[in-house]
């Protein structure tokens, strides 16, 4: 899983970072707003953990883009704002927990925790990749309009895949983002799901969407 710790207090940034890394998830770290825009807009990260007062973009303005650019991006608002109106003015900017200043690093640990098990889920009502189309609050993918009977795992690979169209994703990322942290690299698990997932998806729509690319990973064809 990967996370980006956007604080200007270099500081407690570090410590942030550091102590995630001891819990096995790859995280970066930026100290001004402007640069971690840039960050978010590249890379593919599984969790932003925000603070608000930032030289160069303000946290919410980055909140703001966020849920406009890539709205499945979870977010972790982390600021010495307490009252209660600017808690309630952050979530309702569609963050996805609210943690204030001072913390303990354990509390913050297993907010992390809570909201890395979450299910992907984009914001918006339904996301379309060509005959397919994800209902996020049904939590319900339909192929050519019939329902797709899917497992846990099949589900989470093909939209993770939706979610990320015409992108090639490799096996790796795919094992990071949906297998647990501790799943074995050289495991056959994202192959063999992969290969029921397609068996589905050809007798569904009568092809198959999803492609190898040889020694890189998955595609998913939008269009046929």
């Amino acid at each position: 899983m990967r996370i980006l710790v956007v604080e200007d207090e270099r500081q407690l940034c570090d410590d942030i970072a550091e102590d995630l890394e001891l819990e096995r998830y790859t995280v970066e770290r930026c100290y001004d707003g402007l640069t971690a825009w840039e960050h978010i807009l590249v890379e593919p990260y599984d969790l932003v953990i925000l603070d608000l007062n930032l030289p160069g973009m303000d946290g919410l303005d980055i909140l703001r883009a966020i849920r406009q650019e890539k709205p499945a991006l979870r977010v972790l608002i982390l600021s010495a704002r307490s009252a209660l109106s600017e808690r309630v003015a952050g979530l309702d900017l569609g963050a996805d927990d609210y943690l204030t200043k001072p913390f303990e690093l354990e509390e913050l640990e297993a907010r992390v925790r809570a909201l890395l098990r979450r299910n992907f889920a984009p914001r918006s009502a339904a996301v379309s990749a060509g005959a397919l189309t994800l209902d996020a609050r049904r939590r319900e993918i339909t192929a050519d309009g019939a329902a797709l009977p899917l497992t846990r795992k099949e589900f989470e690979l093909l939209e993770y895949l939706m979610l990320h169209p015409e992108r090639t994703v490799s096996q790796e990322e795919l094992l990071d983002h949906i297998w647990e942290s501790d799943s074995n690299p050289f495991s056959h698990s994202v192959r063999m799901h992969i290969s029921s997932l397609r068996k589905k998806l050809r007798q569904a729509l009568g092809y198959d969407p999803i492609v190898t690319k040889i020694g890189q990973g998955y595609r998913l064809e939008v269009e046929r």
